[in-house]
């Protein structure tokens, strides 16, 4: 394991979760949204879906990386 490329991609997910996790939690309200509503909760939720797969395949490299020297 590569411990320096593990803490980046560790803090690249820490950064993901404070800035978008927000974005993509249900909210529990009484009114029905937009189209446009659920069309931005939609996209917010492509881009943290895709960002997260990236960030999930770069720890499973670094896990599998040998320790640079």
């Amino acid at each position: 394991m590569d411990p320096e490329r593990f803490r980046a991609v560790y803090q690249r997910l820490q950064n993901l979760d404070e800035g978008s996790t927000h974005k993509v939690r249900p909210k529990i309200g009484m009114h029905r949204p937009t189209l446009e509503e659920m069309d931005d909760k939609a996209r917010a939720l492509a881009a943290y879906t895709v960002e997260l797969r990236e960030i999930v395949e770069q720890l499973m490299q670094a896990i599998a990386a040998k320790a640079s020297a």
